[in-house]
Order: structure tokens, then C-alpha cells, then sequence
């Protein structure tokens, strides 16, 4: 089983649209029994609140659904249980190896690195602009499903 855990700063916007997004396409291609995925937080600052409703709003308008959830943050132990701990931004990368104690084994990555044009997802609670970070999200999970299928990870 593939482990995954989405993480950015408040574990109500990018991870859990990037949670949603890949759930929902590890379902539609009938792998759902390989994967483990979940989101995650590097602050404190929004622990047990659900998922933005810019997020919601934006899954209901594509018709992707909005798993039950609620913020937490990211902890040493997770960077043990996951295959792929994966952030949105620089900060977030930051604070996962800080949280971490380091990336020994390189399982943290930033979502688009694995697409043609690495690059940040921008925080939608500052832009207000969830339909980019659904665009680059897509992306960046469209490019992680291949490098996983590439790598022959997935069966």
C-alpha cells in the first residue's frame, strides 16, 4: 500500500483539495485498495476545523466529493508511517523537515516537482483564488500519479 500525506499550512485549502483531487482519482482509476492518503498541517493554527469552504465550494463545482475531515497537524511519527509526504510551498517544505528532523530516507517533495514546471501552489486563503490552486493541484497530482506509474509503483 502507497502511503500519502498532503500537507501546507493549515490543512483547510491546498492539502485537503490535493487530498480530495488524488482520493478521488486513485477511485476513478479502481486502485483505491493501493493507496493510503490523508492531509496535514504544519501549524497549529487551524487544528480540528474542516476543510475551507472555498475547497468545498471548488469540489462541489467539479463534482469531486469532500472526504470527512478535520485539520491536524503534522507529526515526527508521520514522516515514519508515509511513503510520500508532500508539500504545497517552500515554507511548507521547510517545516516538514523541521517537524521531521530532517528528510533521510526522501520522502518530502513539493506537490509540483513532479510536474514539467516545478514551481509553489499559492496559498488560495491569502489569493482567494481557488480555482488556480485547483488548476496547479490537478497538475501536480496528474504528475504524481504518473511518476508513481512510471516507477512502477502501481500495480
Amino acid at each position: 500500500m502507497i502511503r500519502v500525506l498532503f500537507i501546507c499550512h493549515g490543512n483547510i485549502c491546498r492539502s485537503t483539495m490535493s487530498q480530495f483531487v488524488f482520493q478521488d482519482m486513485i477511485n476513478q482509476k479502481g486502485l483505491t485498495d493501493q493507496f493510503y492518503i490523508n492531509s496535514a498541517a504544519t501549524s497549529r493554527e487551524e487544528i480540528g476545523n474542516g476543510p475551507h469552504y472555498g475547497t468545498v465550494n471548488k469540489m462541489k463545482q467539479v463534482g469531486i466529493p469532500v472526504l470527512p475531515h478535520r485539520a491536524v497537524q503534522m507529526t515526527k511519527k508521520d514522516y515514519r508511517e508515509y511513503d510520500y509526504l508532500i508539500g504545497m510551498d517552500e515554507a511548507n517544505i521547510r517545516n516538514m523537515m523541521r517537524i521531521a528532523g530532517g528528510d533521510p530516507e526522501g520522502k518530502i517533495h513539493m506537490l509540483l516537482d513532479y510536474s514539467d514546471s516545478p514551481r509553489a501552489i499559492a496559498d488560495p486563503w491569502y489569493t482567494g483564488n481557488f480555482d488556480i490552486t485547483y488548476d496547479d493541484v490537478v497538475e501536480g497530482c496528474t504528475a504524481f500519479f504518473n511518476y508513481l506509474e512510471e516507477s512502477g509503483s502501481i500495480f
